[in-house]
């Protein structure tokens, strides 16, 4: 019997017991939509991570230090004697300070806005742009001035796009909005555009806080970026008289690192999603046997027609591998369209641009799988209806 004559007899045979045969298929198509939307979530996350250390700028180092138990403190005036002298390489230099004061605009209460102590010249190295007012000066450091930059999502949200020369209150303390950064994302309201700026010193000496122990590094060349890192490397190490006090990673070296621990997790949930894969083509060879049980009569009657053994294996193996093939497409359609239902349900409740991206290769994959699946449990009872005597089934009723 032809491929194609074997083929027509699966579909006539699955198209007989509609029901029956997508119940069959479910394990499947769950299995098959559950690797593509996994994927794709995994894929999103990754082109998310690459676009916010893009946005911060991939010829950056985050510097970290540990005064703490030292004999020797490394100061904010240490590292910026460290960037003028190697300015050939270093670009600029700003101390990073989360602050988690109480945010009071007027009688509300902004919770989820995040507080950020910088230097002047964070604003470049960090890819932010001001739309209104100016961003913090050196004066302000020198000063400590009680003044701060604010997000796209405070000016809209608390000011009604009219900070500008308004007044915060950060733990009782009143600062003057003296500039607005340009939207990033739409309503993000916990990311940049939720986020007030104030002098480092401010910071400092609102905190009581001696040192700094985070530092934004921007290198003049992505380039260079190795060769900055090993000239702070060297300086801090004389510095402190030990390689143990701080940490210097690149913006590469953290994505990486996130992607590492993203692919990880996918590979995991993955392997885990598959899992139904395994327990669709369970259900492929139980309903095959009940097949063969049903058609042992019509298999006795083609066998007295001269077909062979081998063309019973064939014919139900094809069925077998057609059915979950037919599941496979139909867990692809779902997968697709879950991804991009997934897609809108993230944007609306996170309020951050990821996008559920199905790979190709996924597809590929998991729909190669789900039809070896099918062939593999298919086999067993496609053995058992081609090892079948004639003369028995044609009296088995």
């Amino acid at each position: 019997m032809k491929f194609s004559q074997s083929f027509k007899l699966a579909l006539k045979s699955i198209m007989s017991s509609k029901i029956r045969s997508l119940l069959t298929m479910l394990g499947i198509i769950i299995g098959v939509a559950a690797v593509i939307i996994i994927v794709g979530l995994g894929n999103g996350m990754q082109k998310y991570m690459q676009k916010s250390f893009f946005d911060l700028g991939t010829n950056t180092l985050n510097v970290y230090l540990s005064n703490y138990n030292s004999s020797k403190k490394v100061t904010p005036d240490d590292m910026f004697t460290i960037a003028r002298e190697n300015h050939e390489y270093i670009d600029g230099i700003s101390p990073t300070l989360s602050l988690g004061g109480t945010v009071r605009i007027g009688t509300e209460k902004a919770e989820k806005t995040q507080i950020s102590g910088t230097a002047e010249s964070y604003d470049k190295m960090s890819s932010l742009k001001i739309v209104d007012g100016r961003f913090l000066k050196y004066m302000d450091m020198q000063s400590t001035a009680k003044v701060c930059v604010i997000g796209s999502y405070v000016n809209e949200n608390y000011f009604d796009s009219n900070a500008i020369g308004q007044t915060i209150k950060i733990d009782g303390n009143p600062y003057k909005v003296v500039g607005v950064l340009e939207m990033k994302a739409k309503n993000q309201e916990r990311g940049e555009d939720n986020k007030i700026y104030i002098p480092y010193t401010t910071a400092m000496k609102v905190s009581y806080q001696s040192d700094v122990s985070s530092y934004v590094v921007s290198v003049k060349d992505s380039d260079k970026v190795d060769t900055a890192k090993n000239i702070l490397s060297t300086k801090l190490t004389n510095l402190y008289g030990s390689k143990d006090k701080f940490n210097i990673l690149s913006m590469a070296e953290m994505l990486d690192s996130m992607n590492q621990m993203i692919n990880v997790m996918v590979a995991i949930l993955a392997s885990i999603a598959a899992i139904s894969l395994f327990v669709g083509g369970i259900g492929i060879m139980n309903i095959m046997l009940v097949s063969v049980s049903e058609r042992t009569r019509e298999i006795g009657i083609r066998k007295a027609l001269g077909a062979t053994n081998g063309n019973i294996l064939t014919q139900f193996v094809i069925e077998a591998g057609t059915t979950s093939a037919m599941g496979g497409l139909l867990g692809i359609g779902l997968g697709y369209g879950l991804s991009k239902v997934g897609t809108i349900v993230i944007n609306a409740v996170l309020k951050q641009e990821i996008i559920i991206a199905p790979s190709s290769n996924a597809v590929l994959i998991s729909f190669g799988i789900s039809f070896a699946i099918g062939v593999i449990f298919g086999y067993l009872p496609a053995r058992k209806a081609a090892k079948l005597n004639p003369i028995d089934a044609l009296r088995y009723e």
